[in-house]
Order: C-alpha cells, then sequence, then structure tokens
C-alpha cells in the first residue's frame, strides 16, 4: 500500500512533551511523573498506560461552581507513550518558572502533576470592579501545553509600552503583569458590543513579561435579556473557548 498519509510518521524525541505536529502533542511517560491532561484528549497511546479521573478537592469543585472556571482532568500514568489532541486546535508547551502563568482553563491541553493551579478573580486581584471575570493561575515549575484556535500571536509587555487585547481573544498572561479591564463605549450603547463596531470588553496589561493572544474569538449572545448578568452579555473572555469546548466534547 502506498499513500502520502506514510509521510505522516512518528516523531522520535527524548522530551517529555513533543509537538507531533502543530495540533497534536506526543507526552513520554517513564512511570515515575504523571502527567494531568483534558479529559477525553486521549486519541492514541503505546505501552503500559493507565488513565484515571483526577481528585477534585471540596474547595476546587465549589470554585468551579461558584466562578465556571477550573479544570476537568485526567490522570496519565504508566510507560510509555501518550498522544493528546483537542478539536485540532494548535498545541503550544510552555515553561512555567517562579513568575507563574495566567490562563483561560478552556485553552489548557495537559500539565505536569507538580505545578498548582488556582481560581482567581481578576476584579478582586487588580481591583476592578463588577466584572465578574475569573481565570486560573498556574504556579511551580514545569511545563504546560496550551491550545489555540490558528497560530497565535506573543506580545511583549514592557513598563513603557502596555499591550491591550480582546476579553474573548486573550489566551494567557504573566501572572506579574498588572491587569485592567474596560469596555470603550458610551452609556448609550452599554449594551451592544462598543456601541455598533463589534467590539467589546479589552485587557490592559501593564509591567514587563507576555501577553498570547489567539486570531479568534467568538461572540457571546448579543440578545439575552436584561438581569442574565454582565458575563452573559459579554462573554468576559470566557464564552469563546468554553463554547465551543461545551458543544464538542469529542475529540
Amino acid at each position: 500500500m502506498q499513500s502520502p498519509l506514510f509521510s505522516y510518521t512518528e516523531q522520535q524525541s527524548q522530551d517529555r512533551y513533543t509537538v507531533q505536529n502543530p495540533q497534536l502533542l506526543r507526552v513520554s511517560l517513564t512511570g515515575h511523573d504523571d502527567v494531568l491532561a483534558r479529559k477525553g484528549a486521549m486519541v492514541a497511546y503505546q505501552g503500559l498506560m493507565e488513565f484515571d479521573g483526577e481528585y477534585q478537592s471540596h474547595g476546587q469543585r465549589r470554585a468551579r461552581a461558584n466562578t465556571g472556571e477550573g479544570l476537568d482532568l485526567m490522570r496519565c500514568s504508566g510507560q510509555g507513550t501518550v498522544y493528546l489532541a483537542n478539536l485540532a486546535q494548535y498545541i503550544h508547551v510552555v515553561d512555567v518558572d517562579r513568575d507563574g502563568i495566567t490562563v483561560d482553563s478552556a485553552y489548557v491541553l495537559a500539565l505536569d502533576s507538580s505545578l498548582h493551579t488556582e481560581v482567581i478573580a481578576v476584579d478582586s486581584q487588580y481591583g476592578i470592579s463588577g466584572t465578574g471575570k475569573y481565570q486560573l493561575n498556574i504556579s511551580g515549575t514545569g511545563k504546560v501545553a496550551l491550545m489555540t484556535s490558528g497560530q497565535p500571536l506573543m506580545m511583549q509587555v514592557t513598563p513603557d509600552k502596555y499591550v491591550n487585547a480582546d476579553a474573548d481573544a486573550i489566551v494567557a498572561w504573566s501572572s506579574s503583569l498588572r491587569v485592567q479591564m474596560q469596555a470603550q463605549t458610551h452609556s448609550s450603547g452599554v449594551w451592544r458590543r462598543r456601541g455598533n463596531t463589534g467590539e467589546g470588553w479589552e485587557l490592559s496589561f501593564l509591567g514587563q513579561g507576555f501577553a498570547l493572544v489567539q486570531p479568534s474569538e467568538v461572540l457571546p449572545p448579543q440578545n439575552h435579556e436584561v438581569g442574565q448578568g454582565i458575563r452573559a452579555q459579554y462573554g468576559m473572555g470566557q464564552q469563546g473557548a468554553h463554547g465551543q469546548n461545551q458543544n464538542n466534547s469529542w475529540n
């Protein structure tokens, strides 16, 4: 049998995480350190592998119920290789250091089990009132695999050059950055995305670090009844990825 398909062979590597192709991640396990992966993200594996649902503490379950932010994970253990993917999204491996990284949990594919995760409220942490925006802070030393819809843009933030990003396009940023949320619209257009421009809430990042932006966003509902909350009206950086992944629970 002959076909160009036979050119898509396994990429050999000694690294723990290897981007097999832009939309497929290869993780090597030696029996010592487990990896936590998005539930249902396994597309293939080789070797003696086990997959178990990851335990969530009462605090984690409560935070997920109250904020909608958190990780649905499975623990991958054993000896061999496991291949992970989700909706053919682009995959990027990031080294987490002492500065930490703040992400939308919808964009997390896998992470080292040694890393610590915590749901944070942007409004309470940075003094922005009334936004109700929550994100996931990942700290410690290890690697995390992030997903984007399309090839992303990594924007450097410096003290003399801050960055603005659409709240539905931002994927992750350095936890050390200061964040401000704003909607540049006048009062008569407050229930529309920045008047009639199609733009809505944005995040401003200040300090020293990076902001990762994807070239995709899903507009939140425009015609919800008043009273369903500001998150239902504007999305707040959550509706895009969460909506896609909730409606597509398969790989």
